[in-house]
């Protein structure tokens, strides 16, 4: 019997306090166009809440999505904890072009996150990280030339690398920087 495999990405959903700062930010500097805009009110979580839900299109054909609530005790009752962190953060796949275009668009725009935007060279992938109006952290990455043979070699160690830094053996294993 064969697992069922997850197609793509539909959304990632996150709470804005500003969703025209938001879709400045997506729509006019990054270039992902506004798909959709829900205007709702549903009882959710034992209550009526009034909010929108913002979605911007990506070329697979999923989203991100952003909520913003009509009261104010709901927009903090649902607002992420927004303490930075770099391992909170969604991560998107571009080609070289694109990322380079997307630096180039967010440098011109006059963007400028708190905690600045940064590449880190991993090996495996080039990555272009920025900030969205929300502090949402982006990751717009770039695979290595070599992807499928690092993710062939990942995929044939996983379960034994995770056991053996389970175990306490935390050996790098990324051999590719």
């Amino acid at each position: 019997m064969s697992q069922a495999v997850v197609q793509r990405l539909h959304h990632n959903a996150y709470v804005t306090k500003d969703q025209e700062a938001t879709r400045a930010f997506y729509e006019d500097i990054l270039g992902f166009p506004l798909i959709a805009t829900w205007s709702e009110a549903d009882e959710l979580f034992g209550a009526v809440r009034v909010y929108c839900h913002t979605f911007f299109g990506l070329q697979d054909g999923s989203a991100l999505a952003f909520f913003q609530f009509a009261e104010q005790e709901d927009q903090e009752l649902f607002d992420p904890d927004l303490t930075p962190s770099p391992f909170r953060h969604i991560a998107l796949k571009v080609d070289a072009e694109t990322q380079a275009d997307l630096e180039r668009r967010i440098d011109e725009s006059g963007w400028d996150p708190p905690g600045g935007s940064f590449v880190l060279e991993h090996g495996y992938c080039r990555s272009y990280y920025t900030h969205d109006p929300n502090g949402l952290l982006i990751e717009f990455t770039v695979d290595a030339p070599d992807a499928d043979q690092i993710a062939a070699d990942r995929a044939e160690d996983a379960h034994e690398t995770l056991r053996r830094w389970l175990a306490g053996d935390h050996t790098s294993n990324n051999n590719y920087r």
